[in-house]
């Protein structure tokens, strides 16, 4: 199973994420829930540090990822990262015994 946790504020921003796991629902390769996971929180980390050149704390691994703020959470970062927990949820949905998000 892929386990999503969401680090936030107490005003709810987003200040990071973890993703740990593997979805086991096909052969490594031909996995498209980890392919989905992972294009999305990986995307998510581009954008921040490509596109709205925020310094953020990371660490990759196989199986996982790991992404953290260095500044507060802005309303652009806040776009990013809203957007991407959108997307996990609805792979969520479609395969709740392959995807679980801790907020």
């Amino acid at each position: 199973m892929i386990e999503i946790r969401v680090f936030s504020k107490s005003d709810g921003k987003i200040t990071g994420f973890s993703v740990s796991g593997h979805s086991g629902t096909a052969e490594h390769g031909q996995d498209i829930v980890c392919a989905g996971v992972s294009s999305l929180t990986q995307t998510a980390l581009l954008g921040i540090m490509e596109y709205l050149h925020r310094e953020v704390d990371y660490d990759v691994a196989s199986g996982k990822l790991l992404v953290e703020l260095k500044c507060d959470p802005d309303d652009l970062t806040e776009a990013i990262l809203q957007s991407m927990l959108l997307g996990l949820i609805e792979i969520q949905k479609l395969s709740p015994e392959a995807v679980r998000i801790l907020k």
